[in-house]
């Protein structure tokens, strides 16, 4: 007998298997390739840097600034040796021989087109290994004996600026500098002294050009019975102040002082200083080494000097 509406004719009358439609069949789970780690591995993850972060300080080398050191300002453009360096600044002196101090700030230098930082050299010399002449020191000079040969010089102001420069040297060499108060004293000088063997005298002649009172001087003493122990030459400026090179003091160039004019009187009023006095105390004072003056009154200084003390003379 029929019962409901519905009717079961045509179904197969097994019963129909559970069917797990959310799990996998074991032989299913079987061929899924398994990944293998290592034992103890930890996950592994992906980093990304953020772009907006801020980053790490780059490192600037730091150089000695020792006297073998070119080094550039890249804000004046200014670039020059190192001649001195302290704690605090450092200063370059260019080719023209003009010079500049320079804080030493972090990364404010570039060498070799490298920016680098400049530092005081950790273990500094003693002592200066060169005189101001530019000769090397001797270190524990002790006095020696003076030599029976000198070295005149028309007046005072010559004779502080070879001390300056030279007076190293000089002592070494036990040559003693004296002023001629002008060189038209040179001739009784000369015959005074009486220059020998072991008696030379060298001579450094301001304004020694073709045709001027000095070279008829110079001419007329080498002439002379002592000539041959006698040395004259020089520079062609007017006053050994014009051997100091104008940076070194501060200025472009020297002034033009019309003839008939006291040079120094003539020079004061240009530059308005008062005095010659107090401008000859700029001038000295700012004279620290032979770069500091021209080459004419360097080449003389330097032939007086082999002279007075040649071996055997």
């Amino acid at each position: 007998m029929r019962s409901g509406l519905w009717s079961t004719a045509g179904f197969d009358d097994k019963p129909c298997p559970a069917r797990n439609w959310t799990s996998t069949s074991a032989n299913a789970r079987r061929r899924l390739p398994r990944v293998r780690r290592p034992v103890g591995s930890a996950a592994v993850t992906r980093s990304y840097s953020d772009p907006l972060a801020p980053r790490a300080p780059r490192k600037i080398p730091e150089l000695p600034a020792t006297g073998d050191v070119v080094a550039e300002d890249p804000m004046s453009g200014f670039c020059g040796l190192v001649v001195a360096c302290t704690n605090s600044a450092v200063t370059l002196e260019d080719r023209q021989g003009k010079r500049r101090n320079f804080p030493l700030d972090i990364g404010a230098f570039l060498v070799d087109g490298q920016q680098v930082t400049l530092v005081r050299p950790a273990s500094a010399p003693a002592g200066p290994a060169h005189s101001a002449s530019g000769s090397r020191a001797v270190a524990g000079l002790k006095a020696r004996t003076a030599r029976g040969s000198r070295i005149w010089v028309e007046g005072i102001h010559d004779a502080a600026l070879i001390e300056r420069v030279w007076g190293h040297d000089l002592r070494v060499e036990g040559v003693v500098v004296e002023s001629l108060d002008g060189l038209d004293n040179l001739p009784e000088a000369v015959a005074t002294f009486a220059p020998g063997p072991g008696r030379r005298v060298g001579v450094l002649a301001d304004h020694l050009v073709p045709g001027s009172k000095e070279s008829r001087i110079a001419a007329a003493v080498g002439a002379s019975k002592a000539g041959p122990h006698v040395l004259v030459t020089g520079h062609p400026y007017i006053d050994i102040w014009q051997a100091v090179r104008p940076s070194t003091v501060g200025i472009k160039q020297w002034p033009t002082v019309p003839r008939g004019t006291d040079w120094k009187t003539g020079v004061c009023r240009a530059l308005g200083v008062s005095d010659a006095r107090t401008l000859w105390g700029r001038i000295n004072g700012s004279v620290r080494s032979y770069r500091d003056v021209d080459t004419p009154l360097i080449t003389a200084v330097e032939r007086l000097i082999d002279f007075v003390t040649e071996p055997g003379a």
